[in-house]
């Protein structure tokens, strides 16, 4: 166990804690078992790394990853169970959907070494969900997306804004006065802003590794795919990105995919679930109900423009931006009068010469407006739906 522990305290030695993503500081860090999950490459592991700096002892705390080739060995009730008689306190598990029955083990770890607070991540969203069945009343979960605008203005420029709620950005309440000019650092962020690693070199093509891990990987090892069929999903992904937003017709897809077409709404439901799509649906009565899926998107504009031609892009890209930013904090769905609807608000977006029209019925609407930097009245920027968290 000597390897893991100086693996565990180099990579924790070496964070940098300058920028913390915003669920850093919403996380309950008491719960003795605490998941984490989210889609590849959005600083999951990160976070873990600079909690542990900034808040425990290296001599209780073990950082290990699930691919590491000690478990070809070794057990995780093993590592726990020689962990805590050497002292630790603090057990961090990443990449834990690697490991086969993950959850099983973690609900014995859990209910005989009483003493150990164990955190997790996976960027199999598919599997944590389904292995958290074995975790009930046990273990806590918190969800996490990519950057919001506000969080890549930090990373990538060095300046902080504040966070907004959605009172306040409808109130006009949002002061940025360290920005002159949002619009240029906005249009950059759509393209390239989304993932914490395109500060590194090569964004493209590391993006593209994560889209193809994610499809061949991911999502057939969760769903016991062929290879044959994974391939299916990759070209379902092209027709979402050639079309989105888009109604799916789920007869005219099987046909061009040659599959069944009760397939493909489990096929899409992967795809959301592994942080590729997001699906509108419409508003339901019943709380655990899911709505109808009324419109399909990629998850957010840099898979846009990495999957989608450029025609596709410009209309497509502020809507796919507010419903991601929102998402992430409110229950989004689709709007019988405009394009998304809030709790009981409508919003219509478009360009900066979108008019009234399509709010003109509503009790309460709101115009969303690209390419403007202040708004008045019921109009309101795009960009500032960038500041919600």
């Amino acid at each position: 166990m000597d390897h893991l522990f100086q693996y565990s305290n180099q990579l924790i030695t070496q964070v940098d804690t300058s920028f913390k993503r915003y669920l850093y500081n919403e996380i309950n860090w008491n719960n003795r078992l605490l998941g984490l999950i989210g889609p590849r490459g959005i600083g999951k592991t990160t976070l873990l790394l600079q909690y542990i700096k900034n808040n425990l002892n290296l001599q209780e705390t073990l950082y290990v990853s699930a691919e590491d080739f000690y478990f070809a060995e070794k057990r995780f009730t093993d590592l726990a169970s020689d962990f805590e008689k050497a002292g630790g306190k603090y057990l961090f598990i990443d990449e834990i959907h690697k490991y086969p029955d993950w959850s099983k083990e973690l609900k014995l770890i859990y209910d005989y070494h009483q003493n150990l607070k164990i955190v997790f991540t996976g960027s199999s969203i598919l599997d944590i969900k389904k292995g958290s069945s074995d975790l009930s009343r046990r273990a806590v979960i918190y969800t996490m997306q990519g950057l919001s605008f506000r969080e890549y203005v930090e990373l990538f420029h060095q300046i902080k804004l504040p966070v907004y709620n959605l009172g306040q950005i409808l109130n006009h309440e949002v002061k940025v006065p360290e920005i002159k000019h949002p619009l240029p650092l906005f249009k950059k962020y759509l393209q390239t802003g989304y993932y914490p690693f395109a500060i590194e070199d090569e964004f493209e093509i590391k993006l593209q590794q994560v889209i193809n891990q994610t499809l061949e990987i991911d999502i057939p090892t969760y769903a016991s795919m062929n290879v044959s069929t994974g391939r299916k999903l990759k070209q379902l992904l092209a027709i979402v990105a050639k079309s989105v937003p888009f109604k799916p017709n789920m007869s005219k897809i099987a046909e061009l995919l040659n599959i069944s077409r009760n397939n493909i709404a489990d096929y899409l439901l992967y795809i959301e679930d592994a942080g590729m799509i997001a699906q509108l649906r419409s508003q339901t009565k019943g709380i655990r109900a899911l709505g109808k899926v009324e419109k399909v998107y990629l998850e957010n504009t840099n898979l846009l423009y990495n999957l989608a031609d450029e025609n596709q892009r410009k209309g497509n890209l502020r809507e796919t931006f507010f419903f991601n930013q929102l998402k992430a904090k409110y229950n989004v769905s689709a709007s019988a009068i405009a394009d998304f609807r809030i709790d009981k608000v409508d919003f219509e977006v478009g360009g900066k010469n979108k008019s009234l029209k399509q709010i003109k019925n509503a009790k309460n609407g709101f115009v969303v407006k690209d390419d403007i930097e202040t708004g008045f009245l019921n109009t309101i920027p795009l960009w500032y739906f960038g500041l919600l968290y």
